[in-house]
């Protein structure tokens, strides 16, 4: 690891505190999609001595599935990975829509997500999954804050308060969702204690301006410093549902529901 600068020493501090207030065993499984956020969560947590295992769902040749397999060798970390069957996806995104009940694309899609985490999970004797849920909301991972940089401090932290707490939401109906294996699905990103520390990182170390296409600095150094791949590290958000290309075969099989969300 290189050396860190101040504000980066803070961070990585943070996630350490993060990290640990979740354990539960050695063995830590992590939902992975190669990206910066789960690929620095599994550095971080395999520094620290934990027996990772990282866990990746998506339909055949998705993004997600291929880009993971890359990192997840570069990483030497071990790997599982459930693929989506394209024969019973409509049935699961169906069970799911009912058991939510709420008309709420992005809810649904990302539900259906960790359904299928929880699945390989389970099939993997796991009982609590780890997420990097929160680092996109907290340091401006999102498209759409480039939107509301113009305006000022004040709309970026209004967005932000409004993601989070849409997200907190909705961490909850996906545990809803993974009970049914037995399943946790816990970000520790998400923890009022991480929140409110992010919360006194400048926005300048997030976001610079409307045309910043990369955001994330600080977290993106970060993952840098510790050993997470350039590839990874550097990568553009791709939400998970986009990735799995979850979200392009719930579009298909809505259809046939005469739904309007």
């Amino acid at each position: 690891m290189t050396s860190l600068s101040g504000l980066e020493k803070e961070l990585y501090e943070q996630i350490i505190s993060s990290i640990e207030g979740f354990k539960e065993s050695k063995t830590m499984g992590i939902s992975f999609s190669g990206g910066v956020d789960s690929s620095l969560l599994a550095k971080i947590t395999k520094d620290l001595g934990y027996d990772v295992i990282l866990l990746t769902m998506g339909f055949e040749d998705s993004h997600d599935v291929e880009f993971s397999k890359v990192m997840a060798k570069t990483l030497q970390m071990r790997h599982e990975i459930e693929l989506i069957s394209e024969e019973t996806f409509s049935d699961v995104a169906k069970k799911i829509w009912e058991m939510i009940n709420v008309d709420n694309l992005s809810w649904n899609e990302n539900c259906i997500a960790f359904y299928y985490v929880a699945k390989l999970a389970k099939k993997n004797n796991i009982s609590k999954v780890i997420t990097a849920n929160g680092m996109d909301e907290l340091f401006c991972g999102y498209n759409s804050y480039r939107d509301f940089i113009p305006e000022g401090e004040e709309a970026v932290l209004g967005l932000m308060k409004e993601k989070l707490d849409n997200e907190i939401r909705m961490m909850k109906a996906v545990n809803q969702v993974t009970s049914e294996f037995g399943v946790q699905i816990v970000q520790p990103f998400l923890s009022d204690k991480f929140v409110e520390f992010a919360k006194t990182i400048p926005l300048e170390y997030k976001i610079k301006d409307k045309d910043d296409l990369t955001r994330k600095h600080i977290v993106r150094k970060l993952a840098l410093s510790v050993g997470v791949p350039e590839d990874s590290a550097l990568k553009q958000k791709k939400a998970m549902q986009y990735g799995s290309l979850i979200h392009k075969n719930f579009l298909k099989v809505k259809k046939t529901w005469n739904m309007n969300f």
